[in-house]
């Protein structure tokens, strides 16, 4: 593996998350998040010649990073749309589908994807550079009410209408284009002792918005529950409250909206049953070698012959 594929992105949780794929070795197993192929390349590593691995990923950057395995075979597509594409493949019903919903630290590091607050840049945030709207799109033509809605449900920010206020008065005056325009007008906004943490908020609101992780999410989702086999595992990482909430809603209770629904003796009406009932988490070893990690979340469940 070369330096610049291992650096891409450091897969977290990597010998947990794939443990718990139950891996046959001539099993069908998807990677919905591909990034750099860490993942990927371990599920390989417990393949046998008739196994098989499909690996999602809608960036253009993640195809430097393609497996040169007639195993592997590799989707540039927004995981959202996994049904479309296990059809397409004939690689239905699968054993295991794997997502790790984390923003890869190539995203982080890359100054012109605009990720980061940490560098100057376009303001973009595109998980596909392909895609129409950009973060500028946002700031500079949604009402201030909709900024408002988008800083308070997607980064749970407390002050989102002041936000959302000092934006629309300051691109009346002249176009919201870098990271550093954004910056000038938010930074004031918060204290000097929370910003970093507030500020992690706000990008993490707008790259929701931008890439519509939450609706596609919960598209793969409902995808992954009618792809998987009976006995087959869904296995996702989850690194914030927002995504970790529809995944435990899924797995506990079979839908995203966590509406719980009981057969004639109480018993909870779900596709699902838990693997860990208790979630898991990074050691401080691998917190340490790897901070992205700290707030990852590893959620596992097998599909029931219903």
């Amino acid at each position: 593996m070369s330096t610049e594929q291992t650096t891409y992105h450091v897969p977290v949780l990597l010998q947990a998350s794939v443990d718990g794929m139950n891996i046959r070795p001539d099993g069908t197993y998807v990677d919905l998040t591909f990034g750099g192929g860490g993942h990927s390349r371990e599920i390989l590593a417990r393949l046998g010649d008739n196994g098989r691995l499909l690996g999602f990923d809608q960036d253009e950057d993640a195809e430097q990073n393609i497996v040169d395995d007639a195993r592997f075979t590799f989707v540039r597509s927004n995981f959202r749309y996994l049904h479309n594409f296990l059809r397409y493949y004939g690689a239905g019903p699968v054993d295991a589908i794997l997502a790790d919903l984390g923003v890869s630290s190539h995203h982080f590091d890359d100054s012109e994807r605009g990720f980061s607050f940490r560098f100057d840049g376009q303001l973009d945030m595109r998980m596909n550079k392909r895609a129409g709207l950009t973060a500028a799109d946002v700031v500079n033509t949604y009402t201030e009410e909709r900024l408002a809605d988008i800083f308070y449900l997607y980064g749970e920010l407390k002050n989102s209408r002041r936000l959302a206020a000092a934006l629309a008065k300051a691109r009346r005056g002249q176009a919201i284009a870098t990271i550093g325009d954004f910056l000038a007008i938010v930074k004031p906004l918060f204290g000097r002792e929370r910003e970093k943490k507030e500020l992690a908020k706000v990008f993490q609101a707008l790259r929701i918005e931008v890439n519509q992780e939450m609706d596609a999410l919960k598209e793969m989702l409902r995808a992954a529950t009618e792809a998987l086999r009976p006995g087959g595992r869904l296995v996702v990482i989850t690194y914030h409250s927002l995504e970790d909430r529809l995944v435990k809603n899924l797995m506990k209770t079979g839908n995203v909206e966590g509406k719980v629904e009981q057969d004639f003796f109480g018993r909870i009406r779900t596709p699902f049953k838990l693997v860990n009932n208790k979630v898991i988490v990074p050691d401080e070893e691998e917190i340490c070698r790897n901070p992205r990690s700290r707030s990852a979340k590893l959620r596992i469940a097998e599909k029931l012959d219903i």
